[in-house]
């Protein structure tokens, strides 16, 4: 039984390394339920999200209007998002919220509620 789950663990393996992922080692093979949970949880804070603008956003360098814009993009513009937090509240086009959405770049900063989807853009993880 020990052999067949390295087997099947490293053919996993292949399989996420073919698709750019990660898996963990035949030695660090989940054991149990919970540890399969929070393998897949650390799986999936690794991985982006992809989030569109409904409308014109800029871009900014932290979550609050008072940082300077990076760059300014417009509707149905997609980026890679890495996770979202809370910043400065926003009031725009009929919607009130403090979430934030980090881009793919790490560096740059846009207010979900520019962002197609829920408050966050539909980004699952948070920062």
């Amino acid at each position: 039984m020990q052999m067949r789950a390295k087997v099947i663990t490293t053919v996993a393996a292949g399989l996420l390394a073919g698709a750019g992922m990660f898996a963990p080692s035949a030695s660090a093979a989940p054991t149990d339920q919970g540890s399969r949970t929070a393998a897949a949880d650390q799986t999936q804070a690794i991985q982006n999200t992809w989030v569109t603008t409904w409308t014109s956003a800029n871009v900014r360098s932290c979550p609050s209007t008072a940082c300077s814009i990076n760059y300014s993009v417009g509707a149905n513009y997609t980026f890679s998002a890495i996770c979202y937090d809370e910043g400065e509240t926003v009031s725009q086009h009929g919607y009130t919220h403090n979430k934030w959405v980090l881009l793919g770049s790490g560096q740059s900063w846009v207010w979900g509620g520019l962002l197609k989807g829920s408050q966050t853009g539909n980004v699952p993880n948070h920062c």
